[in-house]
């Protein structure tokens, strides 16, 4: 009896440190995410920074003997790579970021993270804790070229997640001697991904998404792949407080190519952590602030070997991400031009085109999608029912001046149906994304603005009676009998 009383009280203790270690971190991350403001990096406020911009926030780093700065390597056009070393712990865990350049969001948390372990308050004991069990590896921008021109590959259009056999890249080269040398047990592949995506089939956006890579076809579980799942299903409790059934799990298929996938085989038990979207988080700067208390929850996991605790069998509970989402979804609309005459939906897709204006970008939005959309979903939806969808119209009397375009006239001119208007010179120094409230073609330009697949989405979609209830400009959406509409989504032509 009594060793059947031992038993007990040996297996009830155990629950009662497993949910303990549960309560700790869920609660740990709550704090950090609370108190994120004091530590975010204020010299990077949006996401188009440059690798020039970042450097010398690197470099004041070793002013501080916490740190270890060191450039380890330099990119296709010869920018600096930095590595960061902090910490003395046993445990060995490399972090890198921006690997591809138009992936920002975890580079600008780790700069936040910098912040975080140099600073001194009442979080003492987490971050002296972080530095006592671990020492961590980081390399904040992997890609600096990519990052210089925002987008996805290197200087030689080599796609550094693609690299990882041939070894083609010197930045891939670097990232392959650096895992060899420093042979860590935990490695964070940090990523951000389409904003498209949904958790399963919901329409929720896929905030977060998580993947322990396999390192085969057959998608084979040993210890090193196990770790990375259990902290992964820890992490999931954490995340899901703050973005409820917005956390995935990305495609568990093996990709031969991919550092995750290798660095798994080699012995680093990996950890993708992927950005995706979020409804009024256009810069994820709230993503980012996620990004900052997930990678420090994970560290103190790690550290005290909290993953232990969770059971691999959930990691396969979190629902995979799926491409569902639209920016736009115009449902049940009737469309009538060219002798059609039918109910359609349509999806709009908002594509960001690099641009050297202050934003450096502008919005191009194109029809992606027609016919029944209803296993799909919008960041923005409209109800077209009893609505009529009409191609927007081109002024065809030039204006001289934008000053002309009044919000009084912007209005009158969407309600008759205009979405384009006639300029005999075009603007200069117009930034389309904040200052053109029309699209704007030359007199000479001819344009359509059907309904057709890889179009331009420039409609009004009309009442029995004639009256537009919506313009949809480049794409963005006005409720014209809604409240005061910001008219500030066209396009040059």
């Amino acid at each position: 009896m009594r060793n059947v009383l031992i038993i007990i009280f040996t297996f009830m203790t155990l629950i009662q440190a497993q949910c303990q270690t549960a309560t700790n971190h869920v609660q740990l991350a709550r704090t950090l995410f609370e108190e994120y403001s004091g530590y975010q990096e204020a010299a990077i406020r949006h996401r188009r920074f440059k690798h020039k911009d970042i450097v010398p926030l690197l470099e004041k780093l070793k002013q501080n003997p916490l740190f270890q700065v060191q450039v380890v390597g330099k990119s296709v056009e010869q920018r600096d790579i930095y590595l960061v070393k902090v910490g003395t712990g046993p445990n060995k865990i490399m972090l890198w970021s921006q690997m591809h350049g138009d992936e920002p969001t975890a580079t600008m948390a780790l700069l936040d993270i910098f912040n975080f372990l140099q600073a001194s308050d009442e979080l003492d004991p987490v971050r002296e804790e972080i530095l006592k069990e671990n020492t961590l590896y980081i390399m904040p921008m992997l890609n600096p070229d990519g990052a210089e021109v925002y987008k996805r590959r290197n200087a030689l259009e080599i796609d550094l997640n693609r690299d990882a056999l041939r070894l083609q890249s010197p930045e891939a080269r670097l990232l392959k001697a650096l895992r060899d040398s420093i042979k860590p047990a935990f490695g964070f592949n940090l990523h951000d991904q389409s904003r498209l995506y949904t958790v399963g089939t919901t329409a929720k956006p896929a905030t977060i998404s998580f993947l322990a890579p396999a390192f085969d076809h057959q998608q084979t579980i040993n210890s090193v792949r196990e770790r990375a799942m259990r902290t992964i299903v820890g992490l999931n409790q954490a995340v899901q407080q703050f973005i409820p059934g917005q956390v995935a799990k990305y495609s568990d298929e093996h990709e031969p190519r991919a550092f995750g996938d290798n660095i798994q085989k080699w012995g680093t038990s990996l950890i993708l952590i992927e950005s995706g979207g979020m409804k009024g988080d256009p810069e994820k700067q709230y993503i980012r602030q996620l990004n900052f208390a997930t990678i420090l929850t994970a560290l103190h996991l790690i550290g005290k070997n909290g993953y232990t605790k969770f059971d691999r069998v959930d990691y396969y509970k979190i629902p995979e991400n799926q491409k569902n989402l639209y920016d736009v979804v115009v449902r049940n609309v009737r469309y009538k031009e060219n002798g059609k005459n039918c109910i359609v939906d349509f999806g709009v897709i908002q594509d960001e085109i690099s641009a050297s204006i202050p934003q450096q970008f502008y919005h191009k939005s194109t029809v992606e999608e027609i016919g029944d959309m209803s296993v799909f979903y919008g960041y923005q939806e409209v109800d077209g029912t009893g609505l009529t969808l009409v191609p927007g119209k081109v002024l065809e009397t030039p204006i001289q001046d934008l000053s002309e375009l009044t919000h009084e006239r912007l209005i009158q001119l969407l309600s008759e149906g205009y979405t384009t208007v006639k300029m005999e010179t075009l603007p200069q120094s117009v930034n389309p994304v904040e200052q053109l409230p029309l699209n704007v073609v030359h007199v000479s330009g001819k344009v359509s603005h059907v309904l057709a697949l890889d179009r331009m989405a420039n409609f009004v979609l009309k009442q029995e009676d004639g009256t537009v209830r919506y313009a949809i400009v480049n794409g963005f959406v006005y409720d014209l009998q809604g409240e005061r509409p910001r008219l500030f989504h066209g396009l040059l032509l």
